[in-house]
């Protein structure tokens, strides 16, 4: 069930699209950026060449829309789309339940299908097929009309030869997908490649990590027998359910296995129960345009030269396969282009669709922007950026005109009477050593009773930010700071994130102050909140912090740190670092004795050159006990603070709740397990946390097994929102999942983070000292809306950089080796986590020099065995097992498409014929 029902709609047709791109469910699935749309005419390789230098060429204008018309007016006016529903038929048809809201989700494998959320909480509402999504786009809100139950999608139970997995549900994010796990974000937690690299980029620390990525699940029966790789056969070894040998066609594209994995059928009578139904629907409006409708692709001349537009336009290719192919004037394109229509076969450009009318399958665009040469990194970047419509411009001077005219700042003496004072404290900061926006310190002093006090201090970039400014109205619409590999794109301009705001040592700065009287084992015995001056001591990274932890007798020396403020000494700070720790570990021990979740999941770093920016190496981001320290009096503060405005402001708090897991999708999950052999317990979210650390085993691959089984598990979870409780009401739905704690908030960040400056300014109206908030709860709810869109644009930013970096790693460091586990197996191609480097990856069948392959089930569990070609006349085939948890032996190797890669699996040695 939505958490906020649509009650009134707005006539939004046709005019400018929204600005936010959206996905409100979790999204696992990264889009593959290189795999383009189908063409009407073979496309070409794409090889690196010089870039385009004539860019002057490219007209960018726009094109009025009576001009299109008259050169198309010619086509026949037959109707592809349905009409829109009228706003008023869809207000009605949504108050009385005929209609269904909700966000639109197409399959990032397969753009014929998408999906909407089922209010009642069971299997996504299946749409087949571009005529039915009506023209809506990924992300976009829609409402639904359901087609008639006889043309439902019919879920076979046990299919015979496809993806072995539970029901298939969507092919993206959100939902469980027959274990299409190749675009899931990357995991693993082993170290590689440390070459003394020029810059090493840190992972910030993210509480999202908490929330809606912190699942997990049970394996109480891993046989490490079952498990091993390069098991071998002899032909007679096949069992029942074999669906026979399949000889491999060397020429077959790997697209081949976008057909298989479908256990449904869209073919219904009355016999089926419901349970293995799944309803169908066809979009019928759009509420909003989530899309950006920009896009990145590539040109070329319309295809059919008998056609009357072949003149007239180009076509534009999107590298996203989910938007349609874009008809773009001919004059908005180089005016060289049909001379040396070559030299921009590889020459990335961003198109924007201006409309996409009811009589043709193509959209219309105006040509924006040549980016460069596809596959370099930058032009790449903005790609990305733009697509997920991230402002990364220069700050506009009207709001460069609300910050401080007179540098350096001073903190105002009026101020200064106004906060209370704690610059003589031994506050510091532990941050990323790359970090720049600090916005969090600690302090910890024991008192002569035995017990802490314990201090959390914010940066109060709230004073800067004044309600209603430029300022504050582009710090709301970016609502988040991005992190890409390479740079951050900021919420705020630099002055106030790295300097005016960011608590930098020795420095005085504006907070905002939580202050517990803590126990050793961390309960808390009393609590202080207010605005604070505050002076930190040092700058530690996590580095310095977990040196400090793994070695408490150690001396340091002055040049083993950073500088200290000569008011406080290394050992003041080297002892509050211990006493944090030591209460940090008593706080998390707490946390999951009380039924939270968590999943690590491991992300990828990279050691970059100084000069050009390249990816020198790349290893898995190590999450410390220095991490966790700051981790959990993060979650303390955030938790303390959302009990504070909700008590005092229970219209107008600004909370972040996570919802339970979808229901059917837990249970299909369950039943798959159980068809391994797994006796997981998904009860609850305790039992799955402790059940997967208690029961992944204790060999070199535990941890392996575990990231396989997070994974599946991490399918029925739902995002995390922030929301205004005066509109959700209900505090049932308040609580947070993963943390299994009743209120929720995000206090912490206000420099990265617009929800976090809401928060603020709810404490300090709680303060009064004149201090008024002036947003309703309508107004803080399409903030909330606003701040889950960007965050999950952000997430998906973060991801498809990471992927563009570590393409860019094979290409100039490969052919990469590693072993790997099997994840999912699918009837001609399989899943692989590969451990050197934590990524997945799907590996092709058709793609090895096999003699064939076979696909079947020993009991319920799926198996493809390979027969591989003899390397002489004289020996016999070699024969390998592929089975979910098996290791196998992989090679990464760059493809000649931009960006792409492919998992190659390697012939196991010493094998048995």
């Amino acid at each position: 069930m939505p958490a906020f029902p649509f009650c009134e709609v707005v006539d939004r047709r046709p005019g400018p699209t929204s600005k936010h791109s959206h996905e409100s469910v979790k999204s696992n699935q990264p889009i593959d950026r290189r795999k383009r749309s189908e063409s009407l005419d073979e496309t070409a390789d794409m090889n690196f060449k010089p870039v385009i230098t004539n860019v002057e060429n490219l007209a960018i204008r726009s094109t009025p829309n009576d001009k299109r018309n008259r050169r198309r007016s010619g086509r026949g006016r037959k109707k592809i789309f349905e009409n829109y529903f009228l706003s008023s038929d869809v207000s009605v048809g949504l108050k009385r339940g005929e209609l269904i809201q909700g966000p639109l989700r197409i399959n990032p494998k397969n753009y014929q299908e998408a999906f909407i959320p089922s209010p009642d909480g069971n299997r996504d509402i299946f749409i087949n097929g571009i005529i039915s999504r009506n023209r809506a786009l990924n992300g976009d809100i829609v409402v639904v009309k359901l087609l008639p139950k006889e043309k439902w999608k019919v879920i076979t139970p046990d299919g015979d030869s496809s993806e072995v997995n539970i029901i298939a549900q969507s092919g993206v994010p959100g939902a469980v997908n027959n274990m299409t796990l190749e675009d899931l974000p990357a995991q693993d937690r082993v170290k590689i490649l440390e070459a003394s690299p020029d810059v090493i980029i840190e992972e910030q620390y993210d509480d999202s990590q908490d929330e809606s990525e912190n699942e997990s699940s049970d394996l109480q029966k891993i046989v490490v027998g079952e498990s091993v790789n390069k098991i071998k056969f002899s032909p007679s070894d096949n069992a029942a359910g074999c669906s026979g040998t399949q000889t491999v066609d060397k020429g077959a594209t790997r697209t081949q296995t976008s057909k298989q994995g479908k256990h449904c059928s869209l073919v219904n009578d009355s016999r089926n129960p419901d349970r293995f139904l799944q309803k169908t629907g066809k979009v019928i409006y759009i509420v909003e345009r989530k899309h950006s409708r920009a896009v990145t692709g590539f040109i070329k001349p319309f295809p059919d030269k008998s056609s009357e537009l072949y003149k007239g336009f180009f076509m534009f290719s999107p590298v996203d396969h989910r938007v349609p192919r874009i008809l773009v004037p001919s004059e908005e394109c180089p005016k060289d282009f049909m001379a040396r229509p070559s030299d921009y076969e590889n020459v990335l450009f961003i198109c924007r669709i201006v409309d996409w009318r009811d009589d043709s399958s193509f959209a219309d665009g105006h040509l924006t922007k040549s980016l460069g040469q596809a596959g370099e990194i930058e032009p790449e970047t903005e790609g990305i950026l733009t697509e997920y419509d991230v402002e990364f411009s220069d700050f506009p001077d009207e709001v460069l005109n609300c910050l401080p005219k007179f540098l350096p700042w001073t903190i105002p003496k009026e101020e200064l009477q106004k906060r209370k004072d704690l610059r003589k404290e031994c506050i510091f900061t532990i941050d990323p050593a790359t970090a720049r926006d600090l916005d969090d310190a600690l302090s910890c002093r024991k008192l002569q009773d035995g017990n802490f006090e314990v201090g959390v201090h914010i940066a109060d970039v709230s004073y800067f930010v004044h309600e209603g400014t430029a300022l504050d109205t582009m710090a709301s619409k970016r609502a988040t700071s991005v992190y890409l590999v390479q740079k951050v794109i900021p919420m705020l301009p630099r002055l106030l994130c790295e300097e005016l705001c960011s608590l930098n040592p020795m420095q005085d700065k504006l907070a905002f102050s939580v202050i517990w009287k803590l126990t050793p084992q961390g309960k808390v015995l009393s609590q202080w909140y207010g605005r604070t001056i505050i002076r930190s001591c040092v700058k530690l990274s996590y580095n310095h912090a977990q040196s400090i932890i793994e070695d408490p007798e150690k001396i340091f020396t002055p040049d083993e740190l950073p500088p200290v403020s000569p008011e406080h000494c290394i050992t003041d700070i080297k002892t509050a670092v211990i006493n944090l720790h030591n209460m940090a570990k008593h706080l998390r021990k707490q946390r999951f004795d009380d039924g939270a979740l968590r999943l690590d999941q491991s992300k990828i770093a990279f050691t970059l050159d100084r000069e050009t920016g390249m990816p020198q190496g790349c290893y898995i981001y190590q999450y410390k006990d220095s991490n966790k320290l700051i981790e959990e009096f993060m979650l303390l503060a955030n938790m303390a603070v959302a009990h504070i405005i909700y008590g005092l402001f229970c219209e107008q708090a600004l909370l972040r709740r996570h919802p339970p897991p979808q229901t059917n999708m837990l249970d299909d999950l369950a039943a798959f397990f159980e068809e391994l052999g797994l006796n997981i317990d998904l009860q609850t979210a305790g039992a799955l946390h402790n059940t997967l650390n208690e029961t992944v085993g204790n060999d070199q691959y535990s941890a392996a097994r575990k990231e396989v089984l997070t994974h599946m598990c991490s399918r029925p979870m739902q995002m995390a929102q922030y929301f205004c409780t005066g509109v959700l009401r209900d505090e049932t739905l308040f609580r947070h999942y993963a943390l299994n704690v009743p209120l929720y908030t995000h206090f912490t960040s206000p420099i990265r983070r617009y929800a976090d400056i809401i928060v603020h300014r709810l404490l300090a109206a709680s303060l009064g000292s004149g201090h008024q908030f002036g947003l309703n709860k309508s107004d803080i709810q399409k903030q909330a809306d606003h701040c889950n869109a960007k965050k999950s644009a952000s997430k998906k930013v973060q991801e498809l950089s990471t992927d563009i970096f570590f393409s860019v790693f094979v290409k100039e460091c490969g052919p990469l080796e590693s072993e790997a586990m099997v994840m999912g197996v699918l009837d001609q191609s399989f899943d692989v986590l590969v451990l050197r480097y934590g990524i997945q990856k799907r590996v092709y069948c058709n793609g090895l020099p096999l003699q064939g392959f076979t696909f079947h089930k020993v009991g319920k569990k799926p198996e493809l065995r390979l027969m591989w070609e003899p390397e002489t006349l004289d020996q016999k085939p070699v024969y390998q097992v592929i089975t979910i948890f098996a290791l196998v032996d992989i090679v990464l190797k760059s493809d000649s498409t931009a960006l792409k890669y492919s998992a190659i699996l390697k012939k196991p040695s010493g094998a048995c014929v």
